[in-house]
C-alpha cells in the first residue's frame, strides 16, 4: 500500500488553497494519515504564494513540517516568480518528468 498523498496545485484561489491544499496536506503530514505528502506547484498557484504572504507563511510552515513542495521551474520563469518561491524553501526544478511519472506508475493525484 502506497502512503504517499501526490497533490498538484494549480489554482490561484486563495480559499482553496487554504482550506484544502495547505488545510489537508498539513494535517495529513502533522495527524500521520499519510507518511509521505508531496505538493506540485504549476501555474496560477505559483502566482497566489508569490503574491500573497498569508499562503507563503502555510507554505513555509508545511515545509518545515515536511511536506514535500516543488514548484514547475518553467512555470516561475514564464511568471517572474523564481526567486519568491524560492524565499519559500520550495524545491524548484523542471518537473514535467516528475509529473509524467506519476502518472504512469498510476499514483493517485488529487488535482486543485
Amino acid at each position: 500500500m502506497n502512503n504517499c498523498a501526490k497533490i498538484l496545485w494549480t489554482s490561484d484561489n486563495k480559499e482553496t488553497a487554504l482550506n484544502m491544499i495547505c488545510l489537508y496536506a498539513h494535517n495529513a503530514k502533522l495527524k500521520g494519515w499519510i507518511e509521505n505528502v508531496q505538493i506540485l506547484v504549476w501555474g496560477a498557484s505559483q502566482k497566489l504564494i508569490s503574491e500573497d504572504k498569508e499562503v507563503q507563511e502555510k507554505v513555509k510552515a508545511m515545509i518545515a513540517d515536511g511536506v514535500e513542495i516543488i514548484a514547475c521551474q518553467k512555470c516561475s520563469e514564464n511568471l517572474g516568480v523564481k526567486d519568491e518561491l524560492a524565499s519559500c524553501n520550495m524545491q524548484i526544478y523542471y518537473t514535467g518528468e516528475l509529473l509524467s511519472s506519476w502518472i504512469k506508475n498510476g499514483e493517485t493525484v488529487i488535482s486543485v
